[in-house]
């Protein structure tokens, strides 16, 4: 689990008096890369804006606290309340953006010990894939879908309300997808299973694969 987050984006240094401040990673791609699944407004709103003001909003209330030179994951797993929120928030999000790549690009299904697991724990790709946006339309509100791993390697999908991130219940996140509305409502206004399944279309398998390998 430890080195999965490692190899994520590095998202803090430290600052005088010892404080991490934390900064938001670049998108590994440009703004307009994911069009037509996800257009250049919805990146340039949700990343640039929302993910940014988590991170000003987590850099102002760590500050005099014992979180104060805390990581991502620490916060994620320990915190409570506005600091948990906001944490949490970042890490999950920087989560689901490196899990995309432009569509010519993205591999389109898992592959290696990655595939072999899906196969295994859900019977096949359509099928995890079927049960995934189940969960995930299903989902009440703001919130995540996770396809996670336990330390053992078995896959699950997972659901969590608002800033929940797995690693908080012990398993490690490999996918994430945001169910928030503003992930999807400029594109697709309120039909979020379109969104479902319009996402597959860019969900980076490699980069899943990575983090499976990781774990």
């Amino acid at each position: 689990m430890k080195k999965l987050f490692i190899m994520l984006a590095a998202v803090g240094c430290c600052a005088a008096n010892g404080q991490t401040v934390h900064t938001l990673p670049p998108l590994p791609y440009a703004t307009d890369a994911l069009e037509p699944v996800m257009s250049r407004e919805t990146l340039e709103y949700h990343h640039g804006r929302h993910v940014q003001a988590y991170v000003d909003n987590l850099n102002r209330l760590i500050s005099g606290t014992p979180y104060a030179d805390a990581s991502l994951e620490q916060i994620t797993i320990t915190a409570d309340g506005a600091i948990f929120n906001n944490g949490a928030q970042i890490l999950n999000h920087i989560i689901f953006f490196e899990g995309l790549a432009p569509e010519a690009a993205a591999l389109k299904t898992p592959a290696g010990s990655l595939a072999a697991a899906v196969d295994r724990d859900f019977g096949s790709f359509d099928r995890f894939r079927e049960q995934f946006n189940e969960k995930a339309a299903g989902q009440f509100g703001s919130g995540w879908a996770w396809l996670v791993s336990d330390n053992s390697g078995k896959l699950s999908i997972l659901t969590t309300s608002n800033a929940g991130n797995p690693l908080r219940d012990g398993y490690v996140p490999l996918l994430g997808i945001d169910l928030w509305e503003h992930s999807y409502y400029i594109d697709y206004r309120n039909r979020r299973a379109e969104y479902l399944d319009n996402i597959w279309r860019i969900v980076d398998w490699e980069k899943i694969g990575s983090r499976y390998m990781a774990r």
